[in-house]
């Protein structure tokens, strides 16, 4: 037998209902509501959101950190122009020429003059510049008050050298060049030197 035609619409009692209801008849959307970005999600065009970036390890200073050119501290040990200054110990360097005229002329007295002259530059240093410098005084005097003793004794041994064959006298004239080259070095250096075998003649 044929069944009867069913009304449009009627279900068939053997199948299964539609479990999709129908769509809903259209009407005014609503707004989109804004959606929170999750955390650590990038932003808009890829970037991460501002604020996030780790803080800067390894002690590298942040971006415009750099100290100014020119920061550089004043006096890094390098001498500026012009910065020679007199010799040490002396207030110039005339001063320093005196004292060395004072004990190598000295010196030089002793061997050309073989003893007796050796007082003679230490005392022209002692009046020429020991007044003004009490630097050179010092210097010229304690050559002056040495070479004075020695001259002394070298000036007597050349009459008693005829007889000995001047043997004592060279002894003497080595003693005065000796211990005049070596104060002449120790003043070169800006060091007083303290002759031996020196008396105080003149203060």
């Amino acid at each position: 037998m044929t069944e009867p035609p069913r009304p449009p619409g009627a279900a068939d009692p053997g199948d299964h209902p539609d479990p999709t209801p129908p769509p809903a008849a259209p009407g005014p959307s609503a707004p989109d509501e804004p959606t929170a970005p999750l955390s650590g999600s990038p932003g808009p065009a890829g970037y991460p959101p501002p604020g996030g970036y780790p803080p800067p390890s390894g002690g590298q200073p942040p971006s415009g950190g750099y100290p100014p050119p020119g920061g550089y501290p004043p006096g890094a040990g390098y001498p500026t122009g012009g910065g020679y200054g007199p010799p040490a110990g002396y207030a110039s360097n005339e001063d320093k020429t005196w004292a060395l005229v004072a004990h190598f002329g000295g010196a030089l007295g002793a061997l050309i003059s073989f003893g007796p002259l050796g007082f003679v530059a230490p005392l022209i240093a002692y009046l020429a510049r020991g007044q003004q410098s009490p630097a050179v005084r010092a210097q010229a005097l304690a050559a002056l008050n040495f070479q004075i003793l020695w001259s002394g004794i070298a000036f007597v041994l050349l009459f008693v050298s005829w007889c000995l064959l001047f043997l004592p006298s060279v002894a003497v004239v080595v003693i005065q060049i000796a211990f005049g080259v070596i104060a002449g070095m120790k003043a070169n250096e800006g060091n007083a030197y303290r002759y031996p075998m020196s008396a105080s003649f003149i203060k």
